[in-house]
């Protein structure tokens, strides 16, 4: 059984792992926040934005950071699912079929440019994402703990893309934007030769099990019964909003209050207030709507989305 590592015996590792991929990615500080809390809350992560932003850097400097094992799967549209999650193959030593590991069995998985996948491929990620584990031909593999998935997609390149449907986006605990730099720090960006890809300065700053102890202190981190009825209002709101076709699931609920927890975790404390819930909610909960005019996946429903938290959290009443 995992001990948990107090938020306090927590707080200067986690500091040491953000200034460590804030070695490359420059001006972030937030969304590098974030996509450790995710992480922390044993969540995945999707990254979207416009190309060149940085999204599979950020990605492949959290994977980095930490002593995990690390895959990266390129989504293409003739990507199958045997392709990521392994094949059964005879074995002419063991005169018998032997299943064969794919991609999939890692701790930190980067699906860059998950849009590209078929559908039918996306769709092999689901059973992973949701239990840390995979079926093949009815035997069920265990993944590596801790297990992440981090993906990746362009939203305003549609050709030859697939949207994610809403199962699927369901599945990732934050949707994390990262944005153009400020001009100072893409000035500090552009004095550093690196070559593309070159990400030694990179080392690693946690262990396996420091990150399952610090997600096992995560879950103790205390959460009052007014924060939990806060995080059901809101989450009611997206159901009752005329604006909003398809609310938040209860898994989506799950998540606000796993986040709230790591996000607490991450400052230090082993208990929640509602701020914790509050900066958290709209890289949560954003994504799981269908906006009803639109319901689509095109940016401006996206931004919709954010808009309609955003509302949800200055009309639902806040404990004291």
């Amino acid at each position: 059984m995992v001990t948990g590592i107090t938020a306090r015996e927590a707080q200067p590792k986690l500091r040491r792992l953000e200034e460590n991929i804030e070695l490359v990615i420059k001006g972030k500080n937030d969304v590098v926040r974030k996509a450790i809390i995710g992480l922390l809350a044993g969540g995945h992560v999707l990254f979207e934005d416009v190309p060149g932003v940085g999204k599979t850097t950020l990605a492949d400097c959290l994977a980095r950071s930490i002593n995990l094992s690390f895959q990266r799967i390129q989504g293409t549209s003739d990507l199958m699912p045997s392709d990521i999650i392994g094949v059964t193959m005879f074995d002419s030593n063991k005169h018998a079929f032997v299943f064969r590991n794919g991609p999939l069995f890692a701790n930190v998985v980067l699906v860059d440019e998950i849009n590209r996948t078929t559908p039918k491929t996306q769709s092999a990620l689901l059973e992973a994402m949701n239990t840390a584990q995979v079926s093949v031909e009815r035997t069920t593999y265990e993944l590596p703990r801790p297990f992440m998935v981090i993906a990746t997609q362009n939203p305003i390149d549609s050709h030859g893309t697939f949207p994610l449907p809403k199962s699927q986006l369901d599945r990732f605990t934050l949707r994390l934007h990262l944005g153009y730099p400020e001009e100072d720090f893409e000035r500090e960006i552009l004095r550093h030769r690196r070559d593309p890809g070159d990400l030694s300065m990179i080392q690693p700053v946690l262990s396996a099990e420091e990150v399952c102890a610090m997600q096992e202190g995560v879950r103790q981190v205390k959460i009052e019964e007014s924060l939990l009825n806060f995080i059901v209002q809101l989450v009611a709101g997206t159901r009752k909003s005329p604006l909003i076709e398809i609310g938040c699931s209860t898994r989506g609920a799950l998540a606000l209050r796993n986040c709230a927890q790591a996000h607490a975790y991450m400052e230090g404390r082993d208990f929640c207030i509602p701020d914790d819930i509050k900066l958290i909610a709209v890289p949560v909960l954003a994504h799981r709507l269908g906006i009803a005019r639109t319901f689509d996946e095109s940016t401006e429903n996206m931004g919709e989305g954010t808009q309609a938290v955003l509302t949800l959290l200055q009309e639902t009443a806040v404990p004291i």
